[in-house]
């Protein structure tokens, strides 16, 4: 508790105070503010467009690393060969060892227009028409960065599926075949059910991953173009590390812990109440 209140629940409250300044850090000037940062971000339009890029970062990434990762799960489980079944754990599970800095610079020159991979295969295809330049215009750009981090975090979260699955008595299968039911409806009406637990633990920790992104939008795109890709992480740190308004950057901070704590504790308020009535 000493530790948790020395480096997590002190610096909560110093950024807390640190939104309520105008504070230029390399001078040391503070100057007491209220809450005009906050009303300046509720006017800026770039801090809605990065909170609009995260809200689709969060909802895509629980499309796929959520609900898709328990499809790809319960189809390697249901595979018969122990062999086969360690191998594409395996397979999958590799993208997510790669660090996320590699992945976003391995992607940059995917998305190359000129060299990049993507376009020479849509063009190799007869596809010529649909190759553009994936991160240089703003209908593309943010839709690129997050397949990027799809493919990077997709192994990780259908490995822990896999082992959630494990963990069901394989007699429920059983009874299941011998009633004639078939492998999509053993998916909803057995897998989804029995996996509830892992299923809510990963929506918390993919929303919250999505409202801090940072590190593959920097690597990227660094933002652009146009702001078009920016996110709240890359906002703050634009706001205090470029523009030296750290007091604005902290108001952003605060922010991001308010969303993510909010839809936190909503999702295990659901969670609980669903757990209650089953």
């Amino acid at each position: 508790m000493l530790l948790l209140g020395s480096f997590v629940y002190l610096p909560l409250l110093q950024n807390f105070a640190f939104s309520t300044l105008e504070w230029d850090i390399y001078s040391g000037r503070q100057t007491f503010i209220g809450g005009d940062n906050y009303v300046k971000l509720m006017q800026d339009p770039v801090f809605w467009s990065a909170l609009g890029n995260n809200v689709l970062y969060a909802v895509i990434s629980i499309a796929f690393q959520v609900f898709g990762a328990i499809v790809l799960a319960a189809m390697i489980e249901g595979i018969r060969s122990d062999r086969w079944r360690r191998a594409l754990r395996a397979i999958y599970f590799i993208p997510s060892a790669i660090s996320l800095t590699v992945a976003g610079l391995l992607f940059y020159f995917i998305y190359e227009p000129n060299l990049g991979m993507l376009n020479y295969v849509l063009e190799t295809l007869g596809l010529a028409a649909w190759a553009q330049p994936w991160l240089g215009q703003e209908s593309t750009a943010m839709l690129a960065v997050i397949a990027m981090s799809q493919w990077q975090g997709f192994g990780y979260s259908t490995l822990l599926f896999a082992v959630a699955i494990q963990r069901i008595p394989s007699e429920l299968y059983e009874a299941a075949a011998l009633d004639g039911i078939g492998p999509a409806r053993r998916l909803f009406h057995i897998t989804m059910p029995l996996v509830r637990e892992m299923s809510g633990l990963m929506i918390i920790v993919t929303i919250s991953g999505a409202f801090q992104v940072f590190n593959e939008v920097m690597v990227m795109t660094s933002g652009g173009p146009n702001n078009s890709t920016q996110v709240l992480g890359t906002w703050l740190y634009r706001n205090g590390f470029v523009r030296n308004d750290f007091g604005y950057a902290a108001a952003i901070a605060t922010v991001i812990f308010v969303v993510t704590l909010g839809l936190a504790l909503g999702q295990l308020y659901i969670s609980r109440k669903r757990r209650v009535e089953w």
